[in-house]
């Protein structure tokens, strides 16, 4: 299976089309949000998938994300803060991850296989014991060109690619 991974999309109805076009080419099937959507604009736009999200610190409304959320239908769930996911048996940890001291203790403790955070607006991949950390980049505010991006998992082969939203 093939999971999206997107972060920050901060409203960016544009960029998140982007997202999406790539998702479809990808054949993802489920789609994790890191947090800051901001308003619930952009949650329609997943609707053909199964999403997954969490609260980041500029989601300020959440019973309109709750309420978006809830007209995709039963598979897609806004978690709150922190997600627990299972995926082809592969355990995932998903939070905004404003702090970088909770995303590593979270990797440290070698509970999840992969640990998928935002927050920084910078595409990040990398091992800590037997946990992948992902950080997919954003669509808002970002470092370098090379930080608008998402991040596709294969479940299967364990892989991570990431796609540029700009391209």
């Amino acid at each position: 299976m093939n999971i999206g991974i997107i972060s920050d999309t901060h409203d960016n109805a544009e960029a998140t089309e982007r997202a999406i076009e790539i998702f479809h080419e990808a054949g993802v099937e489920v789609v994790i949000h890191c947090g800051d959507f901001v308003a619930p604009l952009v949650v329609p736009y997943f609707d053909e998938f199964e999403l997954h999200g969490v609260l980041g610190n500029n989601d300020g409304d959440a019973a309109n994300l709750q309420a978006a959320f809830d007209s995709l239908g039963s598979e897609s769930q806004l978690h709150g803060r922190f997600a627990d996911l299972e995926f082809d048996g592969l355990s995932i940890a998903a939070l905004h991850g404003e702090s970088l001291a909770e995303v590593e203790a979270i990797a440290a403790g070698e509970t999840y296989d992969f640990v998928c955070y935002g927050h920084h607006h910078q595409r990040e991949l990398s091992e800590d014991g037997r946990t992948t950390v992902l950080n997919p980049g954003a669509h808002f505010l970002t470092k370098t060109d090379e930080d608008r991006s998402v991040a596709i998992l294969d479940t299967l082969s364990e892989s991570v690619r990431f796609r540029s939203v700009l391209e």
